[in-house]
């Protein structure tokens, strides 16, 4: 059987699609007797298209992909949640099945999406969405659909991840372990989605509306970045035995589903710590499987593209097949949102005060004030500035407290200086 695709978008990821097209179109015949015919292409960028050798079937209209009564399938990955959108509905009106690696858009319109293909009967495979190679979306919706996840907790963005990691080993600064990033091709130009954890909450987002069966857009997702973060944090956490990384996190309770991206204090033991460099891990729990990991290259052409076509291929089967969807959207239940303010951590909060005597006074009565109980503190200070760094280790506290007793420390006039104090979730 011949399934005819369209692509929309042809660079990175697109491009490795059409590798592995080329590569293995016999394969998947010999395999699995599908003949994968890739029909049109469309991008913007004529060159490309020239550079991948599809020039003879390219066009800068995406609406020749829709028109087209022969394609069966569309792959969308042009990104955003603009055009891609429109290209997203106007296939399945059309009645195309749809591929996209789009996770904006799947954290934020995905129940539209979701709501057109179940009218048209079609389906919407979006592996690629989250961790770029690793398969995690897939394993939620069917090797694990026995089980009750309780929590998801991962590293899902390559450019921070390699951040936090050069800022460890080598001591480089944001500013430095970013442009490091972005020379390596790891960052784009404008590292906003990813350095203030907004790509990260669109893949949370994501993992949780699956996992449980709750629909939680990235609008629902409390997400901090690690611009703040700075080498003398990590290396003080690194003796405390502590590793620091961007963590996305979901967990449910009975009072509802808790969604965040922050940096957060890990034990060197736990599994994720060990996660370096443009990696990325998910690690699931489930009631009847226990503790799962997930672990591989989050991004770049050939992992995004290795679960793009895997996804390609599943629809492809079902479409000779005959086989309707097998799971379409899974966000059944209602569950609410658990605040920010109501969350509890232990706290790692590092101020710079001026050296002399009745900060550290100062700055223990207001912890006591908010019902903050310190674990352990170290002044530590430098023949460079008339300044000590002033180090709390706190015993679990409530968010809002905490951030209300950092106002009143940051209020003590002449004994913060510095601006913004570091602070760091403690997970253990």
């Amino acid at each position: 059987m011949t399934v005819k695709v369209g692509l929309v978008g042809t660079g990175t990821v697109g491009g490795g699609c059409i590798e592995i097209l080329r590569n293995h179109k016999e394969d998947f015949k010999r395999h699995y007797g599908i003949d994968i015919e890739l029909t049109r292409v469309c991008s913007r960028n004529p060159e490309q298209a020239i550079e991948h050798g599809v020039d003879d079937i390219f066009t800068q209209d995406y609406q020749d992909i829709i028109n087209d009564p022969d394609i069966d399938l569309v792959i969308e990955l042009i990104g955003g949640t603009g055009v891609a959108k429109n290209v997203i509905l106007e296939a399945l009106g059309a009645g195309k099945h749809v591929v996209t690696a789009n996770k904006a858009l799947m954290a934020t319109a995905g129940e539209e999406i979701f709501a057109k293909a179940a009218e048209k009967d079609l389906e919407v495979a979006f592996e690629a969405s989250v961790g770029g190679g690793i398969p995690i979306i897939g394993p939620l919706k069917h090797s694990l659909i026995a089980n009750e996840i309780s929590s998801i907790m991962g590293i899902v963005n390559g450019t921070t991840n390699y951040m936090l990691t050069r800022m460890e080993e080598a001591g480089l600064s944001y500013d430095e372990a970013l442009r490091e990033a972005q020379d390596r091709g790891f960052a784009e130009a404008d590292p906003t989605a990813d350095v203030d954890g907004l790509d990260a909450a669109a893949k949370i987002a994501i993992l949780s509306s699956i996992a449980f069966n709750s629909r939680v857009t990235m609008d629902d997702v409390y997400a901090e970045g690690i611009r703040n973060l700075n080498p003398v944090d990590i290396a003080m956490a690194k003796d405390m035995g502590f590793a620091v990384k961007l963590v996305a996190l979901a967990y449910r309770s009975d009072e509802g589903v808790a969604v965040r991206v922050h940096p957060t204090m890990i034990p060197l033991e736990h599994q994720l710590a060990t996660v370096n460099g443009v990696f990325n891990a998910i690690f699931a729990v489930g009631d009847a499987v226990g503790e799962t990991m997930f672990f591989g290259e989050g991004a770049g052409s050939g992992p995004a593209a290795s679960a793009v076509m895997g996804d390609v291929l599943e629809v492809c089967r079902h479409i000779q097949m005959g086989i309707k969807p097998i799971v379409g959207c899974t966000c059944m239940d209602e569950l609410p949102i658990l605040s920010m303010e109501d969350a509890k951590y232990k706290y790692y909060l590092r101020f710079v005060v001026a050296d002399r005597s009745g900060v550290l006074a100062a700055t223990a009565n207001i912890f006591a004030k908010y019902q903050i109980s310190v674990q352990s503190v170290t002044q530590r200070g430098t023949k460079a500035r008339n300044a000590v760094d002033l180090v709390f280790l706190t015993h679990t506290a409530e968010e809002r407290n905490m951030r209300q007793a950092i106002d009143e420390i940051l209020a003590l006039e002449g004994v913060v200086m510095g601006g913004e104090p570091s602070v760091i979730r403690v997970v253990d």
